[in-house]
């Protein structure tokens, strides 16, 4: 059983903060608790202004958020962590050896896709990465609730 879910990108301001919002909405009613960092975070800094307008284009209302640097400990507690480049799996196993077993691409279920980096790529770029983090937490969320 998945308690503890880590999504992680780069500056921890634009693709995990969405993917965080999206996952922990729709994984509300599991008690599975999701959250995010960063591998190169900008520390301290709120959700980009682009990551929040498209997230409330979208009819979200995402909580105050907080970029924070991903950690080694932050890896050991999370039993599932969420990626969103090829690149950033290798990354990540090189922080924590051990957790190779437990991260994947965001996009695993759709044909182990890549969510590409919107910052500073204007308005089209964040609904793109919208679009993709959307698609990839459905089947995520899907296959993390409890069989009825």
């Amino acid at each position: 059983m998945f308690k503890n879910v880590l999504v992680i990108c780069a500056g921890n301001i634009c693709r995990s903060p969405t993917g965080e919002h999206l996952l922990r909405r729709k994984l509300a009613h599991t008690g599975i608790r999701v959250s995010s960092a960063g591998l190169t975070a900008v520390v301290g800094h709120p959700l980009e202004r682009h990551a929040l307008a498209t997230l409330q284009r979208h009819g979200q209302a995402p909580r105050e958020h907080q970029a924070r640097q991903l950690t080694p400990q932050l890896l050991q507690v999370s039993d599932l962590v969420l990626v969103m480049e090829r690149r950033q799996l290798q990354d990540v196993i090189r922080l924590s050896p051990v957790s190779r077993g437990k991260t994947f691409l965001l996009g695993k279920w759709q044909n182990e896709r890549e969510i590409p980096d919107p910052y500073r790529h204007g308005t089209a770029a964040f609904e793109h990465a919208y679009a993709l983090i959307e698609e990839g937490a459905d089947a995520w969320s899907q296959r993390l609730q409890p069989q009825r």
